[in-house]
């Protein structure tokens, strides 16, 4: 499918979300799949560590089914376990998802249902990286996990091991003063004694 450049000084209404939060002198242009414009909207993100216990498994599928069933856009790296199967919940609904992977989206092979969300203008596959960077690394996938953040307009951590980069990003974000919440679990404590509020179940 066709990949689409734009820069921030050509199109700088579709950067006005995370102008402030994202480094635009490094990173001045993103590569698209997909309708831009859903990078405008009020987006949810999601972040989850690799590993994470059953019972936030099993929440977080709930999760995904509450923001299918009410329509709320979500903007994710959708890489790690948890992550890719909140997208798989999502791309059975009708809401935006923003995918953003650790790597550039040249080149990129479409599963069926991700082609068949683009083609329907409710699926985004954006990068800040080029095409030169062609697979995923830790580096790279912090960096990207900056960009869905200064993206996003709410911050939901499904779960942070403990020691693990996911919780040291919450930090960070959270001493910056964005506004996170996770889970009011026992497993996720890490999250709210840095900070993170806890979810009501409730929007």
């Amino acid at each position: 499918m066709k990949v689409i450049e734009i820069r921030s000084s050509r199109e700088p209404q579709l950067f006005i979300n995370f102008a402030d939060t994202w480094n635009l002198d490094k990173f001045p242009s993103i590569w698209a799949i997909g309708d831009v414009a859903l990078l405008k909207g009020d987006l949810f993100a999601l972040f989850c560590s690799r590993k994470c216990p059953g019972k936030i498994i099993r929440k977080s599928h709930e999760l995904a089914e509450d923001l299918r069933a009410k329509g709320i856009p979500v903007i994710c790296g959708f890489q790690t376990p948890v992550e890719k199967m909140c997208l798989e919940v999502l791309l059975k609904g009708e809401q935006a998802v923003v995918m953003c992977p650790a790597r550039g989206v040249q080149g990129m092979r479409l599963p069926p249902e991700w082609a068949k969300g683009v083609e329907e203008g409710r699926m985004l596959i954006v990068s800040p990286f080029d095409a030169k960077q062609r697979r995923p690394t830790k580096s790279v996938a912090e960096l990207r996990n900056r960009f869905v953040a200064a993206a996003a307009d709410k911050i939901f951590f499904i779960h942070a091991s403990p020691n693990s980069r996911t919780i040291s990003f919450a930090r960070e974000l959270l001493q910056e003063g964005r506004d996170a919440i996770t889970f009011d679990l026992e497993e996720n404590q890490n999250l709210t004694e840095a900070g993170a509020g806890k979810w009501s179940g409730r929007w």
